[in-house]
C-alpha cells in the first residue's frame, strides 16, 4: 500500500511505470551535482556523511527518500515508487512516508537490516529565508531505539561493542532505553561467544581498518572478513573506525561521559580490551543520538567467572527463555515463573534465569525475601497491588534523559513516583534485604512528583507543540496569556448573537476553518442584507463568508497568542523534563530496586500456589532431589497428572550418591522431561528462587550442560550426528567435577555398533575423569554393565507396566537398568502398518538371539574403579561377532 493518498501526493510527482532496472538518476554518486535544484544538492551533501543508511529527509508532511533509497524503500516497505524533477537531470526516483508514521516504518526496516538516517526540519517552513534548514537530528540503529513503540516492553534492547586482540576480548554492552552499562573482559572467543548468545543483542559494534566500510550494518547471517572467527552469524554487526576503539580515546571518553579523573573507580582501570570497546560504544551514541543526550549509567564491571555458565545449546534444550520447537515465549520457563507486575520486573527476571548466582550469600538472600513473603500472603499481595501502578521508571527516565518523553510520560512517572511512599510503608513491615531495600524514599523524588502533579494537566495531548499541557495556577506569564485568549475566544462566542441582533438575520453563523480562520456566514438569499462593514471571504453554493475588521483584528490577536501560548506551555514543559533527567540516576536505583521486589514477589506467589520448597544450598557436590517436578510441563497438563521423581547424584565422603546415572527405559517415557526436570530445578535454585519438589539439597554449579535431542546444521552442513558430537566435544573439553552433565541418547545417527561405542565412552570418561555429576540417558542397554564396573555410577529406568496387548507408561524413575526400549511398542502407537510391526519383532528375535554384544564388553572390559584398580591394558573386542 502507497505511502501517498490521491490528496496528498506532491503535484510534481508521477508513479514510474517503467521497469526498474531502466530507471535513470538512481545513483546520486554518479550524477553532476551541478545540475541538481538547490534542496537535491543539500540531500546528497547529507547522504555522502550516511552512505550505508537510508537517509529520510523531511519535505513538508513527509520524510522522503531518493535516488536508490527510494527503490530500496519501495521494495521493501512495499510502496509506490513515484519520480520527481531534481533539476536539470530530470526526473529521480522518489518514496516517501508521512511524518507521523516514521516511527512505524522505521521499525519496518530496521527488521530488515537496515540503519536510517532521519534528516528533520529545524526551523520552522513559515520563517525560513530560502531553503528550510534541515539536519540529521538521529540515525536509528536496531540498538539505539528510544520509542516505546519500537521497543519490546519486558526484555532488554542491548547495542554491544567487541575489541578482539588474540586470545583476549573486551565486551560492553547498554540498553540506552533503560540506561544499563556493563563490560567486562576475558579470554578465549567461545566465552565472548556465550556472552552474545545470553545478551542476545539488537546490534554489535565492530572495529575495522577498512574506512570504506566504517557504518556498513551486516544483517544476520551475512559473513565478512571484518568479523573476528568465531562470533555467532546470528546477530546484526556494525563496522566502525578502529580510530575510536583507540585506548587513549576511549578511556578519555569515558572520563569525560561520567566527570571522573580515574576508573578506578570503576573496576575497569586495568582492563584495556573492556576500556576499549566501552569508549567505542559511547562514541557511537555520540555519532547517531546526534541531540539526544542519553543519560548512562556510570559503566559497571563484571566477571563472566562470577555466574553460572550456560552456553546455548543448554539455553536452548532447557527452553529458559523461549521453546525448542518453534521459538516462542509461551512453553518457556520464563513463562512458566514470570509472575511479574511490572515491566521492569519481567526484564530482571529474564536477567536473573540467564545468569544464575555462584555464591550461596546472595542466594540465600533472594530466598529470604521469598519465604517471608510466602509466610506472609497479605504483605505479598498488598505489595504487587502496590507495583501494578508503578509504571516502566526505567525507560520513562531514559526518555525524559534524552529529551524523547512526552507529557503523558512524565505524568506515568509523577504516578508512578507518587507511589512510592505506600510502597516503603509496605517494606518497612519486613524483615529481609529486598523489602529493606524499598522502605525509604528520597524526599527530592517525592517532591519531583508533586511538582509534575502540580504543572500538568491529568490527561495531557500526544503532540507538545499544541498546548493543553499545563495547569493553570502555577505561571502567572501563562495565565495571563490563557486570560487574553480566553476573552477574545468569548468575544467571538458573542459575536454571533451581536450580529443577529445587529443585522436580523437569524441564521447569521460565525465559523472557523484552518484554511480562512474566522469568519460569519450568511446564506445566499440574504447576502444582500449584510451591513456595510462586512468584507466577502469566500463564495460557496448556498452561503456567503464574510469577515470584519474587528473580527480580523482579534483572530490575528488570538492565533499570535495562540503560539506565545503554545511556545511558553512547551518551555515549561522541556523545563521539568530537564529536571527529571537530572534525576535520572535516583530514579533508577528505585526501579532497580522495585524490580527485584517485583520479581521476588512473583516467585513467592508461584512458590505458594504451586507447593514449590527452599532448596537448602551447600558448598559441596551434592544434588539431592526428592519429588521433583518439571516446573513448565506440570503447569501445562490437568493438576494432579504429573509424576514427581527423586534424583540423588554427587558422590562425596558424606555421601554414597552416584556421579553419574545410567537412565534407560521406553521411548515417551519421560526420559527427556527428566533430565530437562533436574537441571531446571538446580537453575531455579541458583537464580535463588524456591523449586518444584517435596525438598532438595543442592551444590553449586559452575555449569550445566545438556545435549538433548539433536537437527541438522545445514547451514554448516553438519549432519545430525556431528552436531552431536560437536556439542558432546565441547562439553568434555569443559566440563568440571562441579558440572552438571545431561546427556540423552549419545551415539545416535550412526552405526550401532559405533554408537554404542561412543556412548560407552563418553560416560566412562565422564564418569573417571571428569567426575561430573551426570545423568546419561540411553537405549544402549549394555551401557548398565558400567555400574557394574564403577563405584560412582548407577542404574535406572523409567518403569513401565506390560499388558497383553500393549503397555502402560508409569512415567516413574526407579533404581535399576531397563532390558528393552519397546521401541517397536512406540512404533505401532504411532501407527506403523500391522505387518511391518510384526516382521519388526521378526528380525528383533534373531538379534536378541545372536548378538554377543554384551557378553563381549563384559569380557573385555577392564575395571575402571580408579580407587581400586591401576591402569591394565584392553582386551581388543569384537563386537561384530553375531
Amino acid at each position: 500500500m502507497s505511502a501517498y493518498s490521491s490528496a496528498s501526493t506532491p503535484s510534481d510527482a508521477a508513479p514510474l511505470r517503467t521497469n526498474l532496472a531502466e530507471i535513470r538518476n538512481a545513483d546520486y554518486r554518479e550524477i553532476d551535482r551541478e545540475q541538481l535544484s538547490e534542496m537535491y544538492r543539500h540531500y546528497v551533501e547529507v547522504k555522502d556523511r550516511y552512505p550505508h543508511a537510508i537517509l529520510l529527509y523531511r519535505v513538508g508532511d513527509f520524510f522522503e527518500t531518493f535516488f536508490q533509497d527510494a527503490i530500496t524503500v519501495a521494495r521493501e516497505l512495499e510502496l509506490v515508487l513515484t519520480s520527481k524533477q531534481g533539476g536539470k537531470i530530470g526526473r529521480v526516483p522518489m518514496t516517501g512516508v508521512p511524518h507521523h508514521a516514521l516511527d512505524r516504518y522505521a521499525m519496518q526496516l530496521m527488521e530488515k537490516g537496515y540503519a536510517i538516517a532521519v534528516c528533520d526540519q529545524v526551523e520552522d517552513a513559515a520563517e525560513a529565508k530560502g531553503l528550510v534548514r534541515r539536519e540529521v537530528t538521529r540515525v536509528i540503529t536496531p540498538g539505539t531505539l528510544l520509542e516505546e513503540e519500537m521497543l519490546p516492553s519486558r526484555r532488554n534492547n542491548f547495542l554491544a561493542a567487541v575489541v578482539v586482540a588474540k586470545h583476549h576480548w573486551g565486551l560492553a554492552y547498554t540498553d540506552i532505553s533503560t540506561g544499563e552499562f556493563f563490560t567486562t573482559q576475558a579470554q578465549g572467543i567461545e566465552h565472548l561467544a556465550q556472552e552474545l548468545d545470553r545478551l542476545q543483542p539488537s546490534e554489535v559494534l565492530i572495529p575495522t581498518n577498512a574506512p570504506d566500510l566504517t557504518g556498513t550494518l551486516l544483517r544476520p547471517g551475512e559473513g565478512s572478513p571484518h568479523l573476528p572467527e568465531g562470533l555467532p552469524p546470528s546477530f546484526c554487526y556494525s563496522l566502525r573506525s578502529n580510530t575510536v576503539f583507540l585506548s587513549s580515546e576511549a578511556r578519555s571518553r569515558i572520563l569525560i561521559q561520567f566527570n571522573l579523573r580515574s576508573l578506578e573507580g570503576l573496576g575497569c582501570e586495568h582492563l584495556p580490551l573492556a576500556v576499549r570497546a566501552a569508549g567505542g560504544l559511547l562514541e557511537y551514541l555520540e555519532d547517531t543520538q546526534k541531540e539526544n543526550s542519553i543519560p548512562l549509567q556510570p559503566v559497571r564491571t563484571y566477571t563472566i567467572s562470577d555466574f553460572l555458565t550456560i552456553d546455548r545449546q543448554t539455553r536452548s534444550n532447557l527452553e529458559i527463555v523461549q521453546t525448542v520447537r518453534d521459538g516462542t515465549f509461551h512453553g518457556s520457563l520464563l513463562w512458566a515463573l514470570d509472575k511479574t507486575v511490572t515491566a521492569m520486573g519481567s526484564r530482571t527476571l529474564r536477567r536473573w534465569l540467564l545468569q544464575p548466582l555462584l555464591q550461596c550469600k546472595g542466594i540465600e538472600a533472594r530466598q529470604d525475601t521469598i519465604q517471608e513473603l510466602v509466610e506472609n500472603a497479605t504483605l505479598r499481595e498488598s505489595l504487587q497491588q502496590q507495583l501494578r501502578q508503578i509504571y516502566d521508571l526505567e525507560r520513562l527516565t531514559g526518555r525524559a534523559g534524552s529529551g524523547t518523553a512526552n507529557a503523558r510520560d512524565l505524568v506515568s512517572l509523577a504516578d508512578s513516583l507518587g507511589q512510592l511512599p505506600q510502597l516503603a510503608q509496605l517494606g518497612a513491615q519486613g524483615r529481609s534485604r529486598y523489602l529493606k531495600a524499598v522502605e525509604t524514599v528520597n524526599p527530592d523524588l517525592e517532591q519531583l512528583g508533586r511538582q509534575l502533579r502540580q504543572y500538568l494537566v491529568e490527561n495531557p495531548p500526544l503532540h507538545l507543540t499544541e498546548g493543553g499541557l499545563i495547569r493553570s495556577g502555577v505561571d502567572t506569564v501563562l495565565d495571563e496569556m490563557k486570560a487574553q485568549v480566553e476573552a477574545d475566544q468569548q468575544w467571538i462566542a458573542n459575536l454571533e448573537v451581536t450580529e443577529r441582533e445587529r443585522t436580523g438575520i437569524a441564521n447569521l453563523k460565525v465559523g472557523y476553518n484552518k484554511t480562512f480562520g474566522y469568519y460569519i456566514s450568511i446564506a445566499r438569499s440574504k447576502s444582500d442584507r449584510a451591513p456595510e462593514d462586512y468584507v466577502r471571504r469566500q463564495t460557496l453554493t448556498n452561503e456567503e463568508r464574510y469577515i470584519t475588521p474587528e473580527l480580523k483584528e482579534r483572530e490575528s490577536r488570538i492565533l499570535t497568542a495562540r503560539d506565545d501560548l503554545n511556545r511558553r506551555e512547551y518551555e515549561l514543559f522541556t523545563g521539568l523534563r530537564s529536571q527529571v533527567a537530572n534525576f535520572a540516576e535516583p530514579i533508577r536505583k528505585v526501579a532497580r530496586a522495585v524490580a527485584a521486589l517485583d520479581v521476588l514477589c512473583a516467585l513467592a506467589k508461584i512458590a505458594s500456589e504451586r507447593n514449590y520448597c527452599r532448596p537448602q544450598m551447600v558448598n559441596g557436590r551434592e544434588i539431592a532431589i526428592v519429588d521433583g517436578r518439571h516446573p513448565v510441563v506440570e503447569v501445562s497438563i490437568n493438576e494432579g497428572f504429573f509424576v514427581p521423581n527423586s534424583t540423588r547424584l554427587g558422590r562425596s565422603e558424606s555421601s554414597p550418591s552416584p556421579d553419574l546415572i545410567i537412565l534407560t527405559g521406553p521411548n515417551a517415557s519421560g526420559k527427556s522431561c527428566y533430565l530437562r526436570q533436574v537441571g531446571l530445578i538446580q537453575l531455579m535454585a541458583q537464580t535463588g528462587s524456591f523449586v518444584p519438589a517435596t525438598s532438595a539439597r543442592l551444590g553449586i554449579c559452575d555449569r550445566i550442560f545438556t545435549r538433548v535431542g539433536a537437527v541438522d546444521d545445514l547451514a554448516t552442513g553438519q549432519s545430525t550426528f556431528m552436531v552431536e558430537m560437536n556439542e558432546t566435544a565441547n562439553i568434555l573439553n569443559h566440563a568440571t567435577s562441579k558440572s552438571l552433565v545431561l546427556l540423552d541418547e549419545i551415539g545416535r545417527g550412526t552405526a550401532t555398533f559405533d554408537g554404542l561405542s561412543i556412548a560407552w565412552s563418553v560416560a566412562e570418561y565422564l564418569a573417571t575423569e571428569i567426575q561430573a555429576r551426570t545423568i546419561f540417558a540411553t537405549h544402549y542397554h549394555e551401557l548398565n554393565e558400567l555400574a557394574s564396573l564403577l563405584s560412582n555410577v548407577a542404574n535406572y529406568q523409567v518403569t513401565v507396566k506390560e499388558l497383553p496387548d500393549r503397555i502402560i507408561f508409569l512415567h516413574q524413575v526407579q533404581p535399576g537398568g531397563a532390558d528393552r526400549s519397546y521401541g517397536i511398542e512406540a512404533g505401532r502407537l504411532a501407527g506403523l502398518p500391522d505387518v511391518v510391526i510384526r516382521r519388526a519383532r521378526q528380525v528383533m528375535g534373531q538379534i536378541e538371539k545372536h548378538s554377543k554384544i554384551a557378553v563381549g564388553l563384559r569380557k573385555g572390559a577392564r575395571h575402571l574403579d580408579k580407587q581400586t584398580v591401576e591402569s591394565e591394558p584392553v582386551e581388543q573386542l569384537d563386537l561384530l561377532d553375531f
